[in-house]
């Protein structure tokens, strides 16, 4: 360190001086503006960085809560289009129920009035030949009765004998 200042030289010392201010402001002029405006420049775009990724964060958790949102809706409706299917197939299988009832009861109801009208028919028919057997079987006996005299009379007493009782 002595020999440091031993050595001194004023002169140099200036000359060193003005070159270093020089080289400063040199510096400063064309150097350290660019430099600070990279860093500034560089900063802004750090912080651009974080606030659009700060952004996308928060998109993304809003298009979650809004596919959160869409899909429970979606459910929902899902849900009551089923609720609604079922009330409609349930219907449709009551009244085709009901339906097939009616016809089942109408249809019973015609065999029972075919029926009716067919014993009706055959009641009648069958009167109709009783009568006919009847009377053929009365006009054969009145016949074996009446061809002798003595039945003739007989019969004309008995018959005049129930008209007075009456």
């Amino acid at each position: 360190m002595e020999k440091l200042i031993s050595d001194f030289s004023f002169g140099l010392f200036v000359w060193q001086s003005i070159i270093f201010i020089g080289l400063i402001l040199l510096l400063k002029k064309f150097a350290w503006k660019p430099i600070l405006d990279a860093v500034n420049e560089r900063e802004e775009g750090i912080k651009n960085a974080l606030l659009s990724a700060e952004n996308a964060r928060k998109e993304m958790h809003n298009l979650q809560s809004d596919n959160q949102r869409i899909l429970q809706e979606a459910r929902l409706e899902r849900d009551a289009m089923l609720k609604e299917a079922r009330e409609m197939k349930e219907k449709m299988v009551a009244d085709a129920k009901n339906e097939a009832q009616a016809q089942g009861l109408k249809m019973i109801e015609q065999a029972k009035a075919a029926i009716e009208g067919e014993k009706n028919a055959a009641l009648a028919e069958l009167k109709s030949h009783v009568a006919t057997l009847s009377l053929e079987i009365a006009e054969k006996l009145l016949k074996e009765e009446l061809s002798n005299k003595e039945s003739q009379v007989k019969l004309v007493e008995k018959m005049l004998g129930d008209a007075k009782l009456n």
